[in-house]
């Protein structure tokens, strides 16, 4: 009959679901503005064991990424709380960014996660605009503020320019998930820079794992 009245863990849970950073018509990607809140009423619980976060997140804006990794371990540190992530679909790129977060990442064995890199992406509209008659004006004041128009010829040093770019922010995430998961990740798994594998997790759960991990943390 005691155990009735036995008190419950409370653990809070934090839901990140969807593209990183403000996107589309309503803005309805996660931000760190709109889940700053959230994460320090989640880490104020102060008899809370831990912060579950599960992640479901093909990523996104890297800045916002970094903002929400960043704040999760600020406020992990300061009330001494430990971090358990929960990869659903998906926790790639900046969503696995987030994750790294976690003192312990788990994930279901046909979740994808790592993809550990960065893209930039566009298309050309030169051919077509000569073809309906367009011509393109452009009138810049300071080098390089018509960097990769889509509607003028690629230039070899805006490629490069933008290459360079997306080699300085590729070092800053493997420096993130070597210094967070470099104990559980072999050296050549974080050199290799993209995986689609679960080898970026602690432990991969079937169905009934999962309820069973779930459980030992009190949800």
């Amino acid at each position: 009959m005691l155990s009735v009245f036995k008190k419950k863990k409370i653990i809070p849970h934090i839901k990140l679901a969807g593209v990183i950073g403000n996107v589309g018509k309503f803005k309805q990607g996660i931000d760190f503005s709109g889940q700053e809140e959230i994460i320090l009423k989640a880490f104020s619980v102060k008899k809370a064991p831990c912060v579950a976060i599960t992640i479901n997140s093909p990523g996104g804006s890297p800045v916002q990424s970094h903002l929400i990794f960043n704040f999760i371990r600020q406020q992990a540190k300061k009330n001494k709380k430990k971090v358990i992530v929960f990869a659903e679909d998906i926790a790639a790129s900046g969503g696995y960014l987030i994750a790294c977060a976690g003192d312990e990442i788990y994930a279901n064995s046909s979740s994808i996660i790592g993809s550990i890199g960065v893209i930039y992406s566009s298309f050309g509209f030169t051919e077509l605009i000569k073809k309906i008659g367009v011509e393109r004006r452009v009138h810049t004041a300071g080098k390089n503020k018509s960097t990769l128009d889509p509607f003028l010829e690629e230039k070899k040093e805006d490629i490069e320019r933008l290459k360079n770019i997306q080699l300085d922010l590729h070092k800053d995430f493997i420096n993130v998930v070597e210094k967070s998961r470099g104990e559980k990740l072999k050296k050549s798994e974080v050199e290799l820079k993209l995986s689609s594998s679960n080898d970026h997790v602690d432990q991969v759960a079937n169905i009934l794992e999962e309820k069973s991990i779930w459980q030992k943390y009190g949800l």
